[in-house]
């Protein structure tokens, strides 16, 4: 494949993912589940398909000292896939998203579990 088309060097949209920045999740796969601990998303990255969870996947980076910042190991929260995610709804139950249009016609997400909006 040593000649690119145009199609193939186009970049494709980000996919709209169903967890945002804020919202509180569970780990529901991997080695850092743990059911019983409710946790705040930080940051989404759409375009790889993951997140950054507090508390979650830390890893320890050595850090050179700067004039600002005193040097040494730091431990940092590395990206978790969203698929190993599980939203939580208003009573802190794991619950699947879905999207639905609202009576001013935008579409919203609302639980599954119970069928109410989430925020």
């Amino acid at each position: 494949m040593a000649n690119k088309t145009y199609k193939d060097k186009q970049k494709r949209h980000a996919p709209k993912l169903k967890i945002k920045k804020g919202d509180r999740v569970v780990v529901i796969a991997g080695a850092n589940r743990d059911l019983a601990l409710p946790r705040e998303v930080l940051q989404v990255l759409p375009t790889e398909n993951r997140a950054i969870v507090e508390g979650v996947n830390l890893r320890k980076k050595h850090q050179r000292a700067t004039e600002t910042d005193q040097g040494g190991i730091v431990e940092k929260a590395a990206s978790i896939h969203i698929s190993n995610l599980m939203l939580l709804n208003a009573d802190d139950q794991p619950t699947r998203v879905g999207r639905k249009a609202d009576e001013n016609g935008k579409l919203v997400r609302f639980g599954k579990r119970d069928g109410n909006i989430l925020k």
